[in-house]
C-alpha cells in the first residue's frame, strides 16, 4: 500500500482518495483506482481509474476561471519522498492547499436525471419544487438548477431545501457558492458540447484559504459528473454515461443485496469500464491517454 511508503500523516481515506498531510499549509490527494457502486467499495480495482481522475481534474483547473486549491501534480514538488512513490504517484497525486472545507456539496443539475428524476416522478422534493409539470426523463432543463446537499462522510448525500442551505453556511456564502458553481457549470458545459459531450449533472466542493472561497477536491471528472454522448441523447429513456455505468448494469444483473461484500468482478465488467473512463479523458481532452508507470 502506498501508506507505507509515505512518510506523512495519513488524515483519511475516502471512497477513492487517500489524503496526507505535508505540512501546516499543503495536503497531498491521491487518487487510488478503487470503484464503489451503491455505496460499497468493490473487491477489485479498475487500472488507471485514479489516473484519469486525477488528469481531467488537473485539465479542469488549467481551464477554469476560478481560484483553486491545486498546487501541482509532479512528485518532484512532493518532498521526501522515494523513487518508489514516485513512480505510484505519477499521474494520480495532487499538492493542493491546505484550507477549512465548507460543509456543503454543490450540486448543479442542467438536466432531469437520477435522483432528481426520481424525486420528480414521486411529486417533488427540495431539487424539484420549483420546476415545471410534465417533464420527461433526462429533460433538459430551461435554466440549470443549484441544488445543494450535505457532506456525508458515509452513504449518500442528503438534498437540502434552499432555506436549510441557507441555514447552512448563511446568506452571503450561499449566494456565492451558488454563482461560482454556475459559472462553472455553464463553463464546462459549453466546452463539453464541443467536444460532442453533454454534461447533465455535476457537483463542486468549496473551502476557505486565507479568508478566499476556492473550488476544491475533484472537478468535472466521471465520478463527481455525469457526462453523456450528445449523439445518443433522447429524452424519456435511460442515458448511457461516461462512467461506472457498465459495472451498475452488471452489479444489477445479480443475485447481490447491495450490502458488504460484493460480488467478484468479472474481466470483461473491469475492462468496459476501464474503456468508458478512458475515452471520457479523451474525449474531452482531446488527448491520448497514456497511463505511465503501474
Amino acid at each position: 500500500m502506498i501508506r507505507d511508503v509515505l512518510a506523512f500523516n495519513h488524515l483519511g481515506s475516502g471512497k477513492v482518495r487517500e489524503i496526507y498531510e505535508v505540512d501546516t499549509e499543503r495536503l497531498l490527494i491521491v487518487a487510488s483506482d478503487r470503484i464503489s457502486a451503491y455505496d460499497v467499495i468493490m473487491s477489485e480495482e479498475i487500472p488507471d481509474k485514479g489516473k484519469v481522475l486525477t488528469g481531467l481534474s488537473s485539465y479542469w483547473f488549467g481551464l477554469l476561471d476560478t481560484p483553486h486549491h491545486l498546487l501541482s501534480t509532479d512528485p518532484a514538488a512532493v518532498p521526501g519522498i522515494d523513487a518508489a512513490a514516485a513512480d505510484y504517484l505519477a499521474g494520480r497525486m495532487m499538492l493542493v492547499r491546505r484550507c477549512e472545507v465548507i460543509p456543503m456539496e454543490c450540486v448543479i443539475r442542467g438536466y432531469l436525471y437520477g435522483s432528481s428524476w426520481r424525486e420528480y416522478a414521486a411529486g417533488g422534493g427540495p431539487t424539484t419544487e420549483h420546476l415545471p409539470d410534465d417533464l420527461q426523463l433526462a429533460d433538459r432543463l430551461a435554466e440549470p438548477i443549484f441544488t445543494p446537499a450535505t457532506k456525508a462522510d458515509s452513504g449518500h448525500d442528503e438534498n437540502l431545501t434552499e432555506a436549510g442551505a441557507r441555514d447552512l453556511v448563511g446568506d452571503d456564502l450561499y449566494e456565492d457558492l451558488k454563482a461560482r458553481s454556475l459559472a462553472i457549470y455553464l463553463a464546462g458545459a459549453q466546452y463539453a458540447a464541443e467536444r460532442g459531450i453533454i454534461l447533465a449533472d455535476t457537483k463542486f466542493e468549496f473551502g476557505v484559504a486565507d479568508g478566499d472561497v476556492i473550488l476544491i477536491d475533484e472537478v468535472l471528472t466521471p465520478d463527481s459528473s455525469r457526462y453523456w454522448p450528445a449523439e445518443s441523447w433522447r429524452p424519456g429513456r435511460t442515458m448511457p454515461s461516461f462512467d461506472k455505468q457498465p459495472l451498475r448494469d452488471w452489479l444489477d444483473e445479480q443475485p447481490w443485496d447491495k450490502t458488504p461484500p460484493p460480488p467478484p468482478l468479472p474481466a470483461s465488467v473491469i475492462k468496459s469500464t476501464r474503456d468508458r473512463y478512458v475515452e471520457a479523458f479523451e474525449r474531452l481532452t482531446g488527448a491520448g491517454f497514456e497511463p505511465g508507470p503501474a
